[in-house]
């Protein structure tokens, strides 16, 4: 949505995914940490595999973040770094773990979106084929919800239909992008 609106984004996934690139620092460190097991034919990473791991395991999820969030931030870094050297004004960088990962640094403002658990649970599963169980896991390896609500500039409520997301989205971007933006 924001994008539509003329931010360019940087999706944290997706830098995850380039990070993950076979052969690379990250991929050679997280290999020889979990092992050839999470490795598809290809020699990509089974980020699924990799997933159920470390979301049942704290200390396993620690050294795989301990691995990838200073990579992804010098990553995120460069990416803000040349979009600013475009001339671009506005970046979203789109994080869930954007606290945890201390990317926060790296932004002006940081909005946090908010939906009840059980609407969470059932996004995920529609979208990612993913079963409770998994969903609950993901969650509780998360900041605790108040925690990162109090933390973030702007909670935006994401428990009602699309429209109406579309509708907050708008508004918040004529109230609080646009104005930074004509002022730049």
């Amino acid at each position: 949505m924001l994008q539509s609106l003329g931010a360019e984004i940087i999706d944290a996934d997706q830098v995850g995914h380039e990070a993950y690139t076979p052969n690379s620092e990250s991929w050679q460190e997280v290999v020889k940490t979990f092992g050839e097991e999470i490795l598809q034919p290809g020699g990509e990473i089974d980020r699924r595999k990799l997933g159920s791991l470390v979301f049942s395991d704290p200390e396993e999820l620690a050294k795989l973040n301990g691995i990838m969030h200073p990579r992804m931030a010098r990553m995120v870094a460069d990416k803000l770094e040349a979009f600013r050297g475009e001339g671009v004004e506005v970046v979203v960088v789109e994080a869930a773990l954007l606290f945890e990962a201390g990317w926060d640094s790296l932004v002006d403002e940081v909005w946090a979106t908010d939906s009840a658990v059980d609407t969470v649970v059932q996004r995920l599963r529609d979208r990612n084929g993913m079963t409770e169980e998994e969903v609950l896991k993901r969650i509780g390896s998360q900041m605790d919800r108040e925690e990162r609500l109090e933390r973030a500039d702007l909670v935006v409520d994401n428990s009602g239909d699309v429209d109406t997301l579309e509708s907050t989205v708008q508004s918040l971007w004529e109230n609080r992008v646009n104005g930074r933006i004509e002022r730049g």
